[in-house]
């Protein structure tokens, strides 16, 4: 059911996109003031001339001084690492700092203060930190490519990503076009009730057409993916969905949310009103709308009681549907979802809530087919949202400010248009980002660390005292066989398999309305060939450009895409205490996902099934506890975290930095201590937890935490930190934490 795993916060992290500059120094634009500088020399009298010379000799000898006591330094210094990159990200770490905060009473204040200070939240963010910031770097470099349509020997798939682009900024087409092309599409479907009385009985066909053509999910979601217990074939599945809000929360407590159910409102009655609608008309038919999401909702389950994915597998004929769903015409529904694959009722079919199904089919039967269809509508016109006019986009924004507390801006068009290019085209854009600014050194080093990371795991789970002997092993051979993806699949570097798989997406350089149409209808023939074919290990779920990582259980992989593979993660000019604590940690994080709550229950061939022994599922049921609770008692503008559906990142968290400072351990002793970074006054191991710390320096909105606190699997980023190192017993002795201090207490949760 789940996938993969992320390691990083959820995707609004990386369409967050601006810059701090603190990785990556700004190009400065001499050039332009050189006309300037000339005349003013020429105003200059003679004395002054003479005294500029003089500085300049002054300041040539100074730094001639400065050079010379650094060689000296340096040669009576083994110790110090002074190379230019070593230099830099010490003036970086340096500026992030706090120094005037106890490591020991706050270690994420101490690592992250003097970064909150430099870095307010960028005008139009709702969150800011290093993982968006090295997001907008890649985004530049992809703009860069696409742009470039000098390029010589392009694929046939990279022209399309680069026509797809331009038909994304062509603002004046689609300015011309404004609404009509989504009104020609509602008009195709049937319409609904917004010009004027509507009564037809055709939900079977507008679900069929909204599902298949627009590749929405109204009431539930249907795809194809691996079977999670049997990992070597593909097979249709069905979960529940249809909320337009981000969770079920914001329907079920309206007190709390009121300002956002207003918002959305507000939103979906603007949207009414662009299409044609009168205001009172779109009033009251997108109050029926929310109403009836509220009545989704109230059915929906939460997500922390959906962990245990052997309870919630079920495996059934689809004719078997009918019956646990009656309200809807499953065969003809599939074999529209699936064109043109053949479909029987016998095909078989994974639902993971069941008990949803049976109350959303009851809801569809009590509800009245007006609302249904407009419902149904309604979903299609917020996917069509960001490809229409300007109109379209500026009521989204004003209802994304309320959302996500975000301040008005105008996000410059190219950053929408990579985006939505690396969402179509990724690995067609991803082949030129890889051949741009990936190298096979870099790769290779990686995967060196990654076999470390590996080890280490391994070697930690000798001195595991919960597990059995026979489920210990057997917990080896998985960590063993976990298969590790690197950079970028590598059907993307041959060109000819490459134009392969996009052969069948038309795209033109002029109709972005098209392309995407052209997209959903691409996207949905590839689905439907999945679901006779094995699983390819080369099908990523995430593009090469992605500042992010996963582990997928039923593969038993993870992977590295190359965009995560940079500074502040990884430069293989660094320490290797910051390398570690980076990239390293990362690695362990994705790697800890195959151990975790719902990870642990695959066995190495990626496999859903009962293989520990039951003494040792009990003793991990009881181990977590520790977790659930301590991350419970954490809180952000006075809300709770919930520790239950945090758990699975939270295990991941505090197994990945344990097992990456154990890698840099065992890397110490076969190579001796590595030189210190300059100016810090730090050791290396202290340098270890303060770049893993530093990964996590954010600025995010209220609004936006409230949202991260009820959808979001893995903690606040201050917690993510804290949560882990007060954990580490290594952390509080190399930073000579006193017992029971915040960062130190006396109980400690352990699980790898």
């Amino acid at each position: 059911m789940s996938t993969y795993k992320r390691a990083t916060l959820d995707e609004e992290e990386l369409l967050d996109t601006s810059s701090d500059g603190i990785y990556h120094t700004s190009t400065m634009q001499v050039g332009l003031q050189r006309g300037l500088g000339l005349r003013c020399w020429a105003e200059k009298t003679h004395v002054e001339r003479k005294l500029v010379v003089v500085v300049c000799a002054l300041s040539v000898a100074l730094f001639i001084c400065i050079m010379t006591l650094g060689l000296h330094y340096k040669e009576s210094h083994p110790g110090m690492c002074l190379s230019e990159p070593c230099v830099s990200v010490a003036s970086a770490v340096l500026g992030a700092l706090d120094r005037s905060v106890d490591p020991c009473q706050d270690f994420y204040n101490f690592a992250c203060g003097g970064w909150m200070r430099k870095n307010p939240l960028p005008e139009g963010k709702s969150r800011w930190g290093p993982f968006s910031n090295l997001w907008e770097h890649n985004m530049a470099i992809m703009k860069n490519l696409l742009e470039n349509t000098s390029m010589k020997s392009l694929s046939k798939a990279e022209q399309k990503a680069q026509w797809y682009y331009q038909a994304c900024m062509n603002e004046s087409k689609i300015e011309e076009l404004g609404a009509k092309p989504l009104q020609d599409l509602l008009n195709q479907t049937g319409g609904w009730g917004l010009k004027g009385p509507w009564d037809k009985d055709n939900f079977q066909e507008v679900l069929r057409i909204v599902s298949a053509s627009f590749r929405t999910s109204p009431f539930f979601t249907v795809f194809v993916s691996t079977d999670s217990k049997n990992s070597n074939s593909n097979i249709i599945q069905v979960d529940q969905s249809g909320l337009g809000l981000p969770s079920r929360e914001y329907y079920l407590n309206k007190t709390a949310n009121e300002k956002y159910l207003t918002a959305y409102l507000n939103f979906l009655v603007e949207l009414g009103i662009l299409l044609g609608g009168s205001e009172e008309t779109s009033q009251k038919m997108m109050q029926e709308i929310i109403d009836f999401e509220t009545a989704l909702a109230h059915i929906t389950v939460p997500q922390d009681e959906r962990r245990d994915e052997m309870k919630i597998y079920h495996k059934i004929q689809a004719k078997e549907l009918a019956t646990l769903a009656p309200a809807v015409d499953w065969m003809p529904f599939l074999s529209a979802v699936f064109t043109p694959v053949a479909l029987n009722d016998s095909e078989p079919v994974v639902v993971y809530a069941k008990e949803y199904l049976q109350k959303v089919s009851e809801l569809i039967s009590n509800t009245n087919k007006s609302v249904l269809n407009n419902y149904m509508i309604m979903k299609v016109v917020r996917k069509m949202v960001s490809i229409l006019d300007q109109k379209f986009q500026d009521a989204e924004q004003r209802f994304l400010e309320v959302m996500y507390g975000t301040k008005k801006s105008c996000t410059p068009r190219w950053k929408l248009c990579v985006s939505d290019t690396d969402s179509a085209l990724g690995f067609a854009l991803g082949a030129l980002f890889v051949k741009a600014t990936f190298s096979e050194d870099s790769k290779a080093f990686v995967e060196d660390m990654v076999s470390e990371i590996k080890w280490a795991f391994e070697d930690s789970l000798k001195t595991v005292g919960w597990m059995d002997p026979k489920t210990k092993k057997a917990a080896k051979e998985k960590a063993d066989a976990i298969y590790n993806m690197v950079g970028y699949p590598k059907f993307i570097m041959k060109p000819k398999e490459l134009d392969k798989v996009f052969n069948d997406f038309d795209v033109v350089s002029d109709l972005y309305f098209q392309n995407a149409m052209n997209y959903y209808n691409f996207s949905a023939r590839v689905t439907a060939s999945q679901l006779r074919k094995a699983p390819n290990r080369d099908q990523w779920s995430m593009t090469p450009p992605t500042v992010n990582a996963y582990y997928n259980p039923t593969k038993n992989e993870m992977v590295l895409p190359a965009g995560i593979l940079q500074a502040p993660f990884y430069n293989h000019a660094w320490p290797k205490a910051m390398n570690f604590g980076g990239i390293g940690v990362v690695m362990g994080h994705e790697l800890t996902h195959a151990f975790d709550d719902q990870g642990r229950e695959y066995d190495k061939d990626g496999n859903l099934r009962l293989w520990w022994q039951n003494s040792s599922v009990e003793a991990f049921k009881h181990q977590t506890l520790c977790m659930v609770e301590q991350y419970s008692n954490y809180s952000i503008n006075k809300e709770a975290l919930n520790g239950k559906r945090t758990l699975g990142e939270n295990i991941a968290d505090n197994g990945g930095l344990r097992a990456a400072y154990k890698a840099y351990i065992n890397w110490i002793e076969k190579n001796g201590e590595e030189a210190t970074l300059p100016a810090l006054g730090m050791t290396n191991h202290q340098l270890f937890f303060v770049g893993f710390a530093q990964v996590w320096c954010s600025v995010r909105t209220p609004e936006s935490s409230h949202e991260g606190v009820i959808t979001d699997p893995h903690s606040p980023s201050r917690f993510r930190v804290i949560g882990t190192i007060s954990n580490s017993h290594e952390f509080s002795a190399h930073f000579g934490c006193k017992a029971d201090s915040p960062m130190n207490p006396k109980r400690k949760c352990e699980l790898w």
